[in-house]
């Protein structure tokens, strides 16, 4: 695309205008990057603060009903149960990065649950090596389909461009998650029960 544009700036002599462009471009890129740094930092920061002060403790205490609900062969006791929590409450306020640390430790313990399966030292079904296992799964598809009540992210970039009004998206982007989760949940129920049967 960016070399089509380029011909076509080119033949039409318009390629001060596309240099103008591509360096206004950048400058604006740069500018972003450093704004959503920013919004990181202090996002990342909170969650940090809120997980050292065991708010995020309790939080997963509140959430284990309904982790226990979509990861019914996760054992109880398992590390990622906690990091599961941190992940969803991180998505569920719009915090796409901070969501990531914890997902990514999720996921590690996820793994290791599946190796402990492979030794026998873990109930629940075993996986050959380098597939992943049904609550990885799981994970990967609520996680992708998060659940905001904040888009904080989106907010960040429509302040950035000058919207009049940036937090104007909560509306939309609440049902749109709401849809995209609703429509992950019933999947993993489904795939759940499809595979008991199998």
């Amino acid at each position: 695309m960016i070399l089509i544009g380029i011909i076509f700036g080119a033949w039409n002599g318009k390629m001060p205008e596309l240099t103008n462009a591509a360096l206004d471009s950048s400058k604006d890129a740069v500018s972003l990057c450093i704004t959503m740094l920013g919004v990181m930092a202090f996002w990342c920061g909170i969650m940090e603060i809120a997980e050292k002060a065991g708010l995020v403790k309790k939080a997963a205490e509140k959430l284990r009903p309904v982790i226990r609900f979509l990861f019914p062969q996760l054992p109880v006791g398992n590390k990622a149960n906690e990091q599961i929590a941190i992940n969803f409450i991180a998505n569920i306020l719009g915090l796409g990065w901070a969501a990531t640390p914890a997902g990514l430790k999720a996921m590690e313990a996820l793994g290791e649950l599946e190796e402990d399966r492979r030794l026998g030292r873990a109930f629940g079904p075993v996986r050959k090596r380098g597939v992943a296992g049904d609550e990885m799964c799981i994970f990967l598809i609520l996680n992708i389909s998060s659940l905001q009540l904040i888009p904080v992210n989106v907010i960040a970039y429509r302040s950035q461009y000058g919207s009049a009004d940036p937090a104007g998206i909560i509306g939309g982007g609440i049902l749109a998650t709401m849809a995209s989760t609703g429509a992950a949940v019933v999947y993993v129920l489904v795939m759940q029960r499809w595979g008991k049967r199998k």
